[in-house]
């Protein structure tokens, strides 16, 4: 049995394929492509200039008695930030515990439940307000609301004024996470027999567990560096922690801030370690949350 004959391949002309920077297209793109790799050469040289002068000034210090050790006082030799330490990863869960639930919630809530009603729209716009607020007002709310009431600083003060800075990043981008899950997904969810609070429990949340991940480690990152609120709200101690949280509670952002401007030199150094601790601590913080993330989907 004959079959019909094929006709023959076109010749296809080799050097037209071939990109040649005689050609405009392709030089404009070349010379977009190599401003663009310059720009971002020339934005990494402050990171990690930064990086480096941490672990430059900041790894002089790193010892035993660092992390075990009181803040030092004026013109005293030795000490470290063992209080600060423990302070800030006090602080900084008082906010994760207030913020990262109520923001996931609300996520699923936008996301799920209410995406088109006036409700989910409003509180979209507060949060995307709240995102911008300066860090300051945050620590006014939190005097003004848990300060004034009890009388004291206290760590639950600092967890509240961290919590309101929090709670919109965990928010948007939990709720973005949630949208980008197939709804191929959630319908055969539905077709297997499931109700719509066990397809959100049991299929989307942890399909979007790396996303609403991601947002909780910013959120942590943000709060762990700042300032401003703490100093209306957790104040500073000298001391070690105590059982009762209801108390001014010490941090590794305000000890820099107190020390970086102290005339001791000491007290300076102590400022350039409890830099480069709070940043490796957000690293960790940022590694450990992507790392629980990827392992929860893989399960």
């Amino acid at each position: 049995m004959s079959t019909a004959p094929t006709p023959a391949d076109p010749e296809v002309n080799l050097p037209q394929l071939e990109r040649s920077l005689r050609r405009p297209r392709t030089l404009f793109s070349a010379i977009l492509s190599c401003v663009t790799g310059l720009m971002a050469l020339m934005a990494m040289v402050p990171l990690f200039s930064v990086l480096l002068m941490l672990l430059w000034r900041g790894g002089q210090r790193l010892s035993v008695e660092l992390f075990t050790a009181l803040p030092p006082a004026a013109g005293e030799v030795g000490g470290g930030l063992g209080n600060a330490l423990l302070g800030t990863l006090l602080v900084v869960g008082l906010a994760a515990l207030i913020s990262v639930p109520v923001g996931i919630l609300a996520a699923i809530y936008l996301a799920e439940f209410g995406p088109e009603t006036r409700t989910a729209q409003a509180v979209r716009v507060v949060a995307k307000i709240l995102t911008g607020l300066p860090s300051i007002l945050a620590g006014v709310f939190a005097y003004t609301l848990v300060v004034l009431t009890t009388g004291t600083f206290s760590a639950p003060a600092a967890g509240v004024a961290l919590a309101v800075l929090m709670v919109p990043i965990v928010l948007l981008t939990a709720e973005e996470a949630i949208r980008m899950v197939p709804q191929r997904m959630r319908e055969a969810a539905v077709g297997m027999g499931a109700t719509r609070t066990q397809v959100v429990w049991y299929v989307v949340l942890p399909t979007a567990l790396p996303g609403v991940m991601t947002g909780v480690m910013l959120a942590v990152a943000r709060a762990a560096g700042e300032t401003a609120p703490l100093l209306f709200t957790a104040l500073f101690s000298d001391y070690w922690l105590t059982a009762n949280p209801m108390e001014p509670t010490p941090s590794l952002a305000v000890l820099i801030y107190d020390f970086s401007g102290s005339p001791f030199p000491n007290q300076i150094d102590i400022a350039w370690s409890a830099s480069l601790v709070l940043v490796a601590l957000v690293l960790i913080f940022n590694v450990g949350g992507q790392l629980l993330a990827r392992r929860q989907v893989r399960k």
